[in-house]
């Protein structure tokens, strides 16, 4: 089996991670997990979403953390060769970002998302697929026209929490679409662990038969059931090149309940047990790698460290399986 020499992995704790705890991450932590995973060698890096913090006061600090991140004395030699995302869905987020870029302090790249499910789009975003669509087609270009990239993913590729089965081919003509608007790259979403590992390389070998930039798709797994690694060797077999996790495997839907206080959230969880939500951990993933001889670019024990320092900062055991068993040692493995 031939696997890519050389994978980017970008990590989405600080966003994607904390946005389905029920607890407030307070600014330092977050501002600690950034600089770190910077100094780990991450080059790709969800910072907040700029979304009404009154749905989600995960991110009520998202101004501020922005700004602490860019002063930062500890990641000021490296930080310019780092990218930040923020979350931006409806056109209030995109001008917010707009606006924190034109001052200097915003994000290098934003986030909009379609769900090839309908019921899941206006659950996410309020309206509907061709509103959100035309909506996309006006302030993509003005997003590009400040100086963003644009990131558009494309969701419940394998499967809708609310509707059931999905079309997968749907998901190719919705990614065509995004860079026919302007998108600088597209993530491939399975929004809730819906994907199965042979699913997993069937589409991602239809997308990579059809795009001619496999370098700017992206994979996203959820390991609801426990399948998230197999999916990111099945997306490794297909040709995929790009991933992103986060660290301990947290994250999921927006929490709708913070610091003992009921907020909106994006509605009713998905799941009965909340806690069953969860990525891929970014731990396991590049251990793995490091396992296989694919290059990473990353500090793999740094990243290690970092794992058992988050399960302090939530103050429970999270998903990885290497913070605790560690890497395997070089005398067992036969590698050098």
């Amino acid at each position: 089996m031939n696997y890519p020499k050389k994978v980017v992995i970008g990590d989405i704790t600080v966003r994607d991670g904390f946005q389905h705890e029920e607890i407030f991450i307070p600014t330092e932590a977050k501002l600690w997990m950034l600089e770190q995973l910077i100094l780990a060698g991450f080059k790709h890096l969800e910072v907040t979403n700029l979304g009404n913090p009154k749905g989600m006061p995960q991110f009520k600090d998202a101004d501020e953390l922005f700004r602490m991140i860019r002063n930062s004395k500890r990641v000021k030699h490296l930080i310019n060769d780092v990218v930040l995302t923020a979350i931006t869905i409806r056109e209030r987020s995109i001008e917010r970002a707009i606006i924190a870029k034109q001052e200097g302090y915003g994000p290098d790249r934003i986030l909009l998302m379609v769900s090839t499910s309908e019921s899941h789009q206006i659950k996410n975003s309020g309206i509907n697929l061709a509103e959100y669509w035309k909506m996309s087609e006006v302030w993509v270009k003005k997003a590009l026209d400040a100086g963003l990239k644009v990131n558009g993913t494309v969701s419940t590729i394998w499967g809708c929490p609310i509707e059931g089965p999905t079309e997968m081919s749907k998901a190719i003509e919705f990614t065509k679409r995004w860079f026919d608007i302007g998108a600088s790259d597209v993530e491939h979403a399975d929004h809730d662990g819906s994907a199965s590992p042979d699913r997993v390389y069937k589409y991602f070998s239809m997308l990579l038969d059809e795009v001619d930039n496999p370098h700017k798709q992206i994979a996203h797994f959820h390991t609801t059931r426990g399948w998230g690694l197999a999916n990111v060797l099945a997306a490794l077999q297909a040709g995929m090149t790009n991933f992103e996790s986060s660290m301990g495997g947290i994250g999921g839907q927006p929490a709708n309940f913070v610091d003992r206080v009921p907020v909106a959230g994006t509605g009713d969880y998905y799941y009965k047990d909340p806690s069953l939500a969860g990525l891929v951990s970014t731990e396991d993933m590049v251990v793995m790698m490091d396992e296989m001889g694919i290059e990473t670019g990353l500090d793999v024990d740094k990243i290690l460290e970092i794992g058992n320092v988050l399960e302090r900062i939530v103050g429970r055991r999270l998903r990885s399986e290497s913070i605790k068993s560690g890497r395997i040692p070089k005398s067992l493995s036969g590698r050098k």
